[in-house]
């Protein structure tokens, strides 16, 4: 887990990161900071974290030569299969990792925000392995369309929190954990579930993600004689399965890094969640990135059908990636987005995440040459939205029949 050199010692990747917190959070901050990096270097925890995400994930997860896909874009699609770790997607990861950090702090609280649910679930599952309490924020909106992740969280344990500020959604769930930490800065840890928020949590998760990326070089190797793909593409919310994905090839020279945003109803819809596309920079969860706001500064409200996009910002190394040119990053419409996971599931017989299935509608605004190797991000399984795809296939239905 080597250090993207591109992170400076105050936690800038260029203009974009920092930590702009309230004071009273400064201690429990510096505290991580000042140890995240001797604990995740350490013997006993490399040992450990390795052993659980081997026995307990099932890492490393298989890249799957994806037939019908790579006959449709006449290229050789590989999907990276983080949908088939313990809990049905990458966020199980980080949230090993960050407990493991947090027991070695002497935490014995944990907090998280979720906005699909997957990283709540996953939080949920290793503070019930560890023996940790678990309270987990989620906007209201989320925990209607995300029910069956929500009975899970509770099935472990945790207790879920219902958020009905804002927009019910992601940011106002972190807003909530924050305002939480703050009232319980002794016993508690904060785990965040994606590149966001202040540094060193952008570091930290993209440093725990990074697995995803190490393995894709291994078994690229194995499969075709070369660890580098010409393209690698993953969904962006905050962005931490795309942190993982491309961290091993960041300024490689050779694999174009593709990051794919949720458009919503359209860019300029109003009802949008693409952050890069008509954004620009501010402060928001604690770091400096880019961010959706109105002429005055004020957040605006980002909309997705997908919940675990559905977010206002993207984590700082994203927005250092964005400005430098060093990755390229597409948006895809809920339609588009729906219409590709069915595409996956009746091709390939993998029914996807709604957040994976924007990176694969994405694959049809590329060009590629008939020798290219492409591996996505398939960054969970799509048993959560299952109630959205039975809606929309019904929609479809009534349509066809008219």
């Amino acid at each position: 887990m080597e250090a993207i050199e591109i992170l400076t010692k105050d936690g800038y990747y260029g203009a974009f990161g920092g930590a702009y917190i309230p004071e009273i959070l400064f201690n429990n901050v510096n505290e991580l900071e000042s140890n995240y990096l001797n604990i995740i270097h350490s013997e006993d925890f490399i040992k450990e974290h390795e052993t659980l995400l081997k026995d307990y994930v099932g890492r490393p997860t298989p890249l799957y030569y994806a037939k019908s896909l790579s006959d449709k874009h006449k290229a050789h699609i590989y999907l990276k299969r983080e949908d088939l770790n313990h809990t049905g997607a990458h966020k199980i990861n980080n949230a090993i990792g960050q407990a493991l950090i947090a027991k070695r702090l002497g935490k014995k609280r944990i907090i998280a925000e979720t906005g699909a649910g997957q990283h709540g679930v996953a939080t949920a599952t290793v503070c019930a392995l560890l023996n940790l309490e678990c309270v987990v924020y989620m906007g209201q909106s989320d925990i209607e369309r995300q029910a069956p992740n929500v009975n899970r969280m509770r099935m472990l344990g945790a207790e879920v929190r219902a958020v009905h500020s804002g927009s019910r959604s992601l940011k106002d769930a972190t807003n909530e954990a924050i305002r939480d930490w703050i009232n319980n800065t002794e016993n508690t840890y904060y785990l965040i579930g994606s590149v966001v928020g202040p540094h060193p949590y952008p570091d930290l998760v993209t440093k725990l993600q990074s697995v995803i990326s190490k393995e894709i070089k291994v078994q690229l190797n194995d499969l075709c004689g070369n660890e580098e793909p010409d393209y690698v593409v993953a969904c962006i919310g905050g962005g931490s399965n795309a942190a993982g994905a491309f961290y091993h090839f960041i300024g490689s020279g050779k694999t174009k890094l593709i990051g794919v945003e949720a458009a919503g109803k359209g860019i300029h819809s109003g009802l949008t969640a693409a952050t890069l596309q008509i954004g620009r920079p501010g402060i928001i969860h604690g770091s400096k990135t880019y961010l959706m706001q109105n002429d005055d500064g004020q957040i605006t409200e980002a909309s997705s059908v997908s919940a675990g996009l559905d977010y206002p910002g993207i984590g700082p190394l994203h927005a250092y990636l964005f400005d430098s040119k060093q990755a390229s990053y597409l948006s895809v419409t809920d339609e588009e987005a729906l219409s590709a996971a069915f595409e996956l599931t009746r091709r390939e017989g993998i029914i996807p995440a709604l957040e994976s299935a924007h990176a694969l509608a994405a694959l049809d605004q590329l060009k590629f040459k008939s020798t290219d190797v492409v591996v996505l991000n398939l960054s969970g399984r799509g048993d959560k939205d299952l109630a959205t795809y039975t809606n929309y296939l019904k929609i479809q239905e009534h349509a066809e029949q008219n």
